[in-house]
């Protein structure tokens, strides 16, 4: 069994000189693998995150298949309103759903913050049997969804390409916003420590919809509690942070945060200038994967040469599609493990 310390990806986190950077990729289990969708047929969503057997199931099927450098735990980032009573459905063709939205404090208040961690023992169990399975193969990343993530989704009850009626209501109900921000900062970091306890080696904040704030705004909302939430819960692990989208406040976010995931809208060379030694992550387009096999080599190899490969953690700008042939993504994989 290889000790998990002296693999790649946490070599990269603490800062040390490396030939070729580790590899891992958001969304990499899930609906791209024809193994995948054989569970998925079986069983409905939740009922994968919420199976302990399932969700270590999937989280293991990319390693066996793909062969990255990290596993991150299959599971949804609104796991946490769900543990706060609300409910979440998954919609065929429409994606997640909230019934009943926030609309208004007394909304706020109904929340069930007691026992919330209990709630998500499922969670903390799959990551232990993962882990367990691994045996030290590869580093285990858990990972939460960010406060401004998780709000837009609460109150505007759905996606949107614009979640206009959950940045309406930071204008409206500002109070009422900046209390469910910290309520949920709050649970973040309680649920990103469990997750440590239970053997996840790395944490990533996921802030998919930061890039809709303006930087005012981002200043007054996001910044304060992303930064509470590495500074807290990073003495425990490495802590990756990924504001999609968020390019303006990239300077901010590496004075406190060691590990930042970038969108493919960023540079890196100029993503490097704005953050000194911090390590980056990232951030090949995901649609650079349906070109051909030597189309993904060539993309993936400039990116490492554009990165270095020290201080950096070759992944893609967001997650994997649907669609994305499985053989490109093993050349995109392949690829970064063969750099030199």
């Amino acid at each position: 069994m290889t000790d998990t310390k002296d693999h790649l990806l946490l070599k990269a986190l603490r800062g040390e000189s490396l030939k070729r950077p580790p590899v891992w990729m958001m969304r990499q289990a899930g609906r791209y693998l024809p193994e995948y969708m054989v569970l998925r047929r079986k069983y409905d969503f939740f009922t994968r995150v919420q199976t302990p057997e399932l969700a270590c199931e999937i989280t293991l099927q990319p390693i066996d298949i793909i062969e990255p450098d990290a596993a991150i735990i299959f599971s949804d980032i609104l796991v946490i309103p769900q543990a706060l009573e609300m409910e979440v459905q998954l919609v065929p063709k429409v994606g997640p759903y909230l019934p009943k939205p926030i609309e208004q404090s007394s909304d706020i208040a109904a929340l069930n913050r007691e026992g919330l961690l209990d709630r998500l023992q499922y969670m903390f169990d799959a990551l232990s049997l993962t882990k367990k399975e691994l045996k030290g193969r590869v580093p285990l990343i858990g990972f939460a969804g960010a406060p401004w993530t998780l709000f837009c989704y609460m109150i505007e009850g759905q996606g949107s390409k614009t979640f206009s009626k959950a940045k309406a209501f930071l204008y409206q109900e500002e109070k009422a916003a900046h209390e469910l921000m910290d309520i949920l900062t709050d649970a973040i970091i309680e649920f990103l420590k469990e997750q440590i306890k239970a053997g996840a080696d790395v944490v990533q904040v996921f802030d998919s919809w930061a890039g809709l704030l303006s930087p005012a705004d981002f200043n007054r909302f996001v910044l304060p509690r992303l930064r509470r939430i590495v500074e807290e819960v990073k003495p425990y692990a490495p802590v990756i942070l990924f504001a999609k989208g968020s390019w303006y406040a990239l300077e901010d976010l590496a004075q406190f945060s060691p590990a930042l995931g970038l969108d493919w809208t960023m540079e890196p060379e100029w993503a490097r200038s704005k953050t000194g030694g911090v390590v980056l992550q990232g951030n090949l387009d995901p649609s650079a994967l349906l070109g051909t096999p030597g189309q993904v080599e060539k993309a993936t190899r400039e990116m490492i040469d554009a990165f270095g490969p020290t201080n950096y953690i070759a992944n893609l700008g967001h997650g994997l599609m649907p669609n994305i042939p499985v053989e490109n993504v093993k050349t995109f994989v392949q690829t970064v493990k063969n750099y030199a």
